[in-house]
């Protein structure tokens, strides 16, 4: 094996890809070497790696002593990178890819629960709600920020991933806002547009759940005094 001082940019190929989970191996076109890279070493407004794809890395140790890829590009990711369509669209419908897409400011999440927010204060004015069901927000969302911290640690690192229905799952029961936190401190699950759009699904559905739920439970105590 050839080896490669930290920092060089070397070139190698696709080797193994896993998108669910948005890692997989390079080989180096020089020496065979195996090099593990995340999906965040590629171009963040670039198309998703495809298995074969020749490319150009940057190779870093990491601090257990594996090799990492940092900085990949290839061919087919600069000329998506310099497309003219995408260029020539108006900035409102790129923006609006984009928030499809789970490319929006962080701020733009951040928002929502801001909102959700204003949302309980107002229903709790209409309706009492019982202080447990802040309980169960405050605890999931807790947990849902561990989880995404240690899944975003195991795909960085190779290790066993936590499946994505299981985030998902974490979202609707009450874990939403902590997972936005996560997602966003970690930059974690915020590039891939099929989540995204599943994640915010269990957002609209929780809060409509909790709506339904303050104004169900405050018609039957009403009824029972």
């Amino acid at each position: 094996m050839v080896d490669v001082d930290d920092g060089t940019r070397v070139t190698g190929t696709l080797t193994s890809w896993n998108d669910d989970r948005g890692f997989g191996f390079l080989t180096t076109d020089v020496g065979d070497r195996r090099v593990f890279v995340h999906i965040s070493a590629f171009p963040r407004a670039s198309v998703r790696p495809i298995l074969g794809e020749s490319v150009s890395f940057e190779i870093e140790t990491a601090s257990d002593g594996r090799s990492m890829a940092r900085r990949v590009t290839g061919e087919r990711m600069v000329r998506a990178a310099a497309s003219p369509r995408e260029a020539a669209k108006p900035p409102r419908w790129r923006f609006a890819r984009r928030i499809l897409a789970g490319r929006r400011p962080a701020s733009f999440d951040y928002l929502a629960i801001v909102a959700f927010f204003l949302v309980y204060v107002f229903v709790s004015f209409a309706w009492p709600i019982p202080l447990w069901v802040l309980g169960v927000y405050l605890v999931t969302s807790i947990l849902s920020f561990i989880v995404y911290a240690v899944d975003k640690k195991a795909a960085t690192s190779g290790g066993w991933r936590i499946s994505e229905s299981s985030l998902l799952a974490l979202g609707i029961i009450g874990g939403w806002p902590g997972a936005i936190i996560g997602q966003q401190a970690f930059r974690h699950k915020t590039r891939k547009a099929g989540f995204r759009s599943a994640f915010w699904g269990t957002v609209i559905l929780n809060v409509l759940a909790f709506v339904t739920f303050s104004a169900v439970l405050s018609t039957r105590l009403q009824s029972s005094i």
